[in-house]
């Protein structure tokens, strides 16, 4: 089963994951597939009640894809400065916002040595292995405190192989 097959039917579509899993590309698709708005949503910048700027974006009308948006928080601020801006109710509440809206969290993964050679192609560097590893590491960490709040759909873009996940992240099929 590929990839748009398991986020049909979903009003909004948050892809997740580290850089070079492939966000950017799958948002394009399926914006220019299904005509979904794209909404890059990474970071919010500091302010105010982050968590009802995150909840605001997500509740935005129409079909949307998100490229990023609140799992990013919980992954790089604790790797780059210790903590995240959200706390875990806070997220909790944005994946239950997500799953009442409809939606569905794809937590986009690969090995971390082919997203060295992919930034490398794509930016002309990459970060050194040991920090891809600890983002990869997190991301999964991350979803795995998320299972049961969203549907929650995983796919390994290593080599193109999918392994799927839906709902709290047990069942998995290749």
């Amino acid at each position: 089963m590929g990839w748009e097959e398991l986020t049909a039917g979903y009003p909004v579509v948050v892809f997740e994951g580290c850089d070079g899993t492939g966000k950017s590309t799958l948002a394009e698709l399926l914006g220019a597939r299904r005509g979904y708005t794209i909404i890059r949503s990474g970071r919010l910048d500091d302010g105010d009640d982050l968590a009802e700027r995150y909840r605001a974006v997500l509740e935005q009308p129409g079909n949307l894809v998100l490229d990023r948006s609140f799992v990013t928080e919980l992954v790089y601020g604790p790797l780059r400065t210790g903590r995240s801006r959200l706390d875990p109710d806070q997220a909790a509440g944005l994946a239950f916002a997500l799953a009442d809206r409809g939606g569905v969290l794809v937590h986009l993964t690969a090995h971390p040595k082919a997203l060295a050679w992919r930034l490398r192609v794509r930016d002309g560097r990459s970060p050194p292995l040991e920090w891809l590893r600890a983002v990869v590491r997190s991301y999964r960490d991350v979803f795995a405190a998320l299972a049961g709040t969203a549907p929650i759909v995983t796919i390994d873009t290593t080599d193109g192989q999918l392994i799927a996940s839906a709902g709290n992240g047990s069942a998995r099929t290749r």
